[in-house]
């Protein structure tokens, strides 16, 4: 038996976040995949999980977790994995970066909101123009709130930010926002592509085969 079990979609970026901490953690996981598309995390069976029908979920240790963030602070706390700095006001920093992608630009984001708003107007095109009207300003924001010199969001350490960091630049490059002008991301994204943990939690290694 596994020691943990996700259930997860390949290209949500709250389970992507969730998976690197995982691979960081060396722990033995295995994902259950939730179709988005087919909607499956409105399903009952889903639902029993999850009652807000969301992905990531976490069975662990006994218990049923949702939340991305959460979900890392809860590895954190059982002595996991260790991505929030001791130091105050850097545990500070970095939770301000994450929340600043995971609460404020991911949401907006999401693919039911995009599909929402493509359904109101009745034009596919409004996806990709509400896509990319709020993933760059969110960037250029994040840009600025990153560490000067780095390598990672907020210095010299991995932290939760990076994890939360990493896979909205996959979205961004999904609907054609142009990063590689922004170099403090630029060098993030560099630096986290060394980690084999990043690698394996990539959508396209976790993407079905019936895709």
């Amino acid at each position: 038996m596994p020691e943990a079990v996700l259930y997860d979609y390949w290209r949500s970026t709250a389970s992507w976040r969730v998976r690197i901490a995982l691979n960081l953690a060396g722990l033995d996981w295995q994902s259950r995949p939730v179709d988005l598309l087919a909607g499956d995390q409105r399903g009952a069976e889903h639902l029993a999980l999850n009652p807000q029908g969301l992905v990531p979920v976490l069975d662990i240790d006994g218990l049923r977790l949702t939340q991305s963030l959460a979900i890392l602070d809860f590895l954190e706390e059982t002595g996991r994995v260790s991505l929030r700095p001791s130091d105050p006001a850097q545990a500070a920093r970095m939770r301000a970066i994450a929340q600043a992608i995971a609460c404020d630009l991911h949401p907006v984001c999401n693919l039911r909101v995009a599909a929402h708003a493509a359904a109101l107007t009745g034009l596919e095109d409004t996806r990709g123009d509400w896509m990319r009207h709020f993933i760059r300003p969110g960037l250029e924001a994040v840009e600025a709130l990153l560490d000067e010199t780095g390598p990672y969001c907020i210095g010299a350490e991995l932290t939760q930010a990076d994890l939360c960091l990493i896979p909205q630049l996959y979205n961004a490059a999904r609907w054609g926002v142009e990063t590689a002008d922004l170099p403090r991301i630029t060098r993030v994204a560099r630096a986290c592509a060394g980690f084999d943990a990043f690698r394996r939690a990539e959508p396209e290694a976790m993407q079905p085969a019936t895709i």
